[in-house]
């Protein structure tokens, strides 16, 4: 199955959010999308952000009726920093060979992907 994989601060999570993810999964033809609230975002160690826990529900309310989204929570589960290349190696694990991930990123995401950790192995 493909699946569309959509990480955020989610801080709050928005109605762009779940358009973006929506269409995608239409466009794209993923099975389902995965919304991965980040634990402690690495670029953003030094700002305020709302605790997890209350992210995570934001997250888990505004995609509750569409059953194509479904709630990963391995970045809040981990301690430390959030880096997406060791979220999709764990979810890769889990999910096994039968799931491909595509992540979902936006124009501003993609223009800073070559400061992530390991952007090479994110494909």
């Amino acid at each position: 199955m493909n699946i569309g994989v959509l990480g955020g601060t989610f801080d709050p999570i928005h109605i762009g959010h779940l358009v973006v993810a929506e269409e995608a999964r239409i466009k794209l033809g993923f099975g389902e999308v995965l919304f991965v609230p980040v634990g402690q975002p690495w670029r953003k160690l030094d700002r305020n952000i709302t605790p997890a826990a209350h992210r995570v529900e934001m997250v888990r309310r505004a995609i509750a009726d569409n059953p194509h989204f479904k709630l990963c929570t391995l970045e809040v589960e981990r301690p430390g920093p959030s880096y997406t290349v060791d979220t999709l190696t764990m979810l890769r694990k889990q999910l096994g060979s039968e799931a491909s991930l595509f992540l979902i990123l936006g124009r501003d995401t993609l223009a800073e992907l070559p400061l992530w950790k390991e952007p090479k192995k994110l494909g």
